[in-house]
């Protein structure tokens, strides 16, 4: 890679339509497409996902999409070190690479680096998944409030992975998260420019609420269903890869805790909350350049200006 390297990241919350627009943009730079999503990953949740279909995969080359299994252990610090590697063997071929997705911290890890966390050893990481299943979410909360008061201000206390994650760095290094979080930007070998996608509110949580009834048509719910059953006959804590909108209400459906259309209607309520977020965590940097979908030819004239 060197300074010529050109990488677009084309980015926005979910259900904005960036697929679509990701093939013109890859078939216009000869680029094949870099998955930013971290749920895309695991090759078992397609569905729920809007991971790419035989069809678009046949359309364009495709990485980091569908290569893990449910329980694998995957990091933004790993999925940076692997976009990297790819990025040096492409660039040898490519003028310009297309990163996209909605994974705001893997977009981040790969533009401006992630901070240099120790990797957690197997036997740290079991020790916490099992208390996290027998004790529960609460009980981790407090524990890292003690032990990190600092992170316990800042962090989603209802996201099991965040607080699990942080718990784990300080019981096996007797250090606090919070002192490994130097939040410095890496230098970079390529250039970069993003393209942030973005709809009014009332048109991006009707096209949500139409997506997921489309999942739903396209078998979200068989496919949530055998998943369910697979960690029920196996007796054993499911993996944070399904701490996922549409599998984890539809768990409650399968487990008698809701009806099936407020199961429903709660997988649209979260999907345009987890929109929320995003475009709270986009809305951040300033070096996003924003346009509506439809300004297909706006979007197209950016990036040649940027790529020339």
């Amino acid at each position: 890679m060197t300074t010529s390297s050109k990488l677009v990241v084309l980015l926005g919350p979910t259900g904005v339509g960036k697929t679509e627009l990701s093939y013109a943009i890859a078939e216009h730079l000869q680029s094949p497409i870099l998955s930013a999503d971290s749920r895309q990953l695991f090759r078992d949740i397609p569905t729920g996902t809007a991971a790419p279909t035989a069809g678009q995969m046949a359309r364009c080359q495709h990485y980091f999409v569908g290569t893990l299994n449910l329980d694998d252990y995957y990091s933004a610090a790993q999925y940076e070190a692997d976009v990297l590697q790819l990025m040096r063997e492409l660039f040898l071929t490519h003028k310009a690479l297309l990163l996209t997705g909605g994974s705001m911290m893997y977009i981040d890890a790969v533009c401006q680096g992630i901070d240099d966390i120790p990797t957690v050893d197997n036997e740290t990481r079991t020790i916490l998944l099992e208390r996290y299943a027998q004790e529960g979410l609460e009980q981790l909360v407090q524990e890292l409030r003690l032990l990190d008061p600092e992170y316990y201000s800042i962090v989603d206390r209802k996201n099991p992975k965040r607080v699990i994650h942080a718990l784990e760095i300080c019981y096996m290094t007797g250090n606090t998260y919070t002192s490994y979080r130097t939040r410095s930007c890496k230098p970079r070998p390529f250039e970069y420019i993003k393209i942030g996608l973005n709809r009014p509110r009332e048109e991006l949580y009707e096209r949500i609420n139409s997506r997921v009834l489309q999942m739903v048509e396209e078998g979200l719910v068989d496919e949530a269903r055998a998943i369910w059953e697979k960690y029920q006959k196996a007796n054993k804590p499911r993996p944070n890869s399904l701490n996922t909108v549409g599998y984890k209400e539809l768990f409650d459906y399968f487990e008698g805790q809701c009806t099936f259309d407020a199961a429903i209607e709660k997988i649209q309520q979260n999907t345009r909350k987890y929109a929320r977020k995003q475009l709270t965590w986009f809305r951040h940097d300033d070096k996003i350049r924003w346009f509506h979908p439809s300004q297909r030819d706006e979007i197209i004239q950016a990036i040649d200006e940027f790529v020339k």
